[in-house]
């Protein structure tokens, strides 16, 4: 069968053309510091959305915000997942979506479920392997809004999330997904967790596991036979707490299976939309050697790998925008927005 690919023509502002911020060379500063930096716009210049709340599943619902030019119907648009633990009210996902916007692109920002405050929309958790989510919601945005060329941008687990959702869809993702694009996704869940566990790292496993343990305590209310805020004093790493919420929660039954069933490495061989990788060598976070794998080498996958970033960071020592957004040094962003607008089509067998 035929198809119509999208190639990522890689520009000056390529994988090679990454400087990273010089005081930023450490990769533990150049994940963390970059989240306090606010974009050249401030995100309150994001227009204001329509508040959207999208059913998933049964018992469940995510809120999703919808922004669309004036012509929206003629405009590709742009679904950004967050990470673990954000929203969509991160600042990542709220500069790519400003950058998105300014590119007469429509933008619609999703929360994982119980995230952004909807803790009351879900009977479940979220984990890692929900691309059903994600595909609910293109095609309910396809279909209330006449959207017809809608990318998919995630972060860290968001962008494990979307890039399993391609995979499972293989040949049936042409015409829902115009292109992914993921950034530090974390496609093997199994190192990445071993990561969060090792050395400085801990500190990034302690972050994750105060908001996980507080959604417990708080679902507990709210749904209180299904959780128990009793097993959180067993918790001590995300693998414990994958291994008693996360996984039996969404039917893997531990964290080893969850791990394997949900880890997109396993997909992105039957991937068949054009595809973007961004990911640093530097990555404290997600083991660069996850991209290494014989599964990523796929005419559909493109990888962007400096050596410098971090986890999400990509910060850069000079402006890589145009126009009045000349300030913003945010390398991926603008990556993931040059691709999504990029022309250079040809067929491919």
């Amino acid at each position: 069968m035929a198809h119509t690919t999208r190639h990522y023509k890689k520009d000056s502002h390529s994988m090679s053309d990454f400087v990273p911020h010089p005081f930023l060379l450490s990769p533990h500063l150049m994940t963390i510091v970059p989240t306090f930096i606010p974009r050249a716009l401030h995100p309150k210049n994001l227009p204001a959305g329509e508040k959207c709340i999208i059913e998933v599943a049964s018992g469940s619902s995510v809120l999703t915000y919808v922004h669309l030019q004036p012509d929206h119907k003629n405009r590709p648009t742009l679904l950004i997942v967050h990470g673990l633990e954000g929203s969509s009210e991160s600042s990542q996902v709220q500069g790519l979506g400003i950058k998105a916007m300014s590119q007469d692109m429509n933008v619609a920002r999703m929360n994982l479920r119980n995230c952004g405050g909807t803790l009351h929309l879900s009977n479940t958790l979220y984990n890692g392997g929900m691309s059903a989510d994600v595909i609910a919601v293109t095609r309910h945005l396809q279909k209330a809004y006449g959207l017809k060329e809608i990318y998919v941008a995630g972060f860290s687990l968001g962008g494990n999330i979307i890039l399993k959702a391609a995979g499972e869809l293989g040949e049936d993702a042409v015409g829902l997904f115009a292109g992914i694009c993921a950034i530090s996704p974390s496609i093997d869940l199994h190192a990445s967790v071993e990561s969060l566990n090792r050395g400085v790292n801990k500190i990034y496993e302690l972050h994750f596991l105060r908001g996980l343990t507080s959604k417990i305590r708080q679902k507990s209310v709210l749904f209180p036979d299904r959780f128990d805020v009793e097993k959180l004093r067993l918790v001590k790493t995300i693998k414990d707490f994958d291994d008693i919420f996360t996984a039996p929660d969404g039917g893997y039954g531990d964290a080893d299976n969850y791990y394997s069933n949900a880890s997109s490495i396993n997909f992105i061989e039957r991937i068949r939309v054009p595809t973007l990788i961004i990911a640093s060598k530097d990555d404290p976070i997600v083991p660069f050697d996850s991209f290494l794998s014989d599964k990523l080498k796929t005419p559909f996958v493109t990888l962007l790998a400096p050596e410098w970033g971090g986890h999400s960071g990509f910060l850069g020592a000079r402006s890589e925008a145009t126009g009045r957004d000349r300030r913003d040094r945010f390398w991926a962003e603008h990556r993931v927005v040059a691709f999504c607008l990029c022309k250079n089509t040809e067929g491919a067998e």
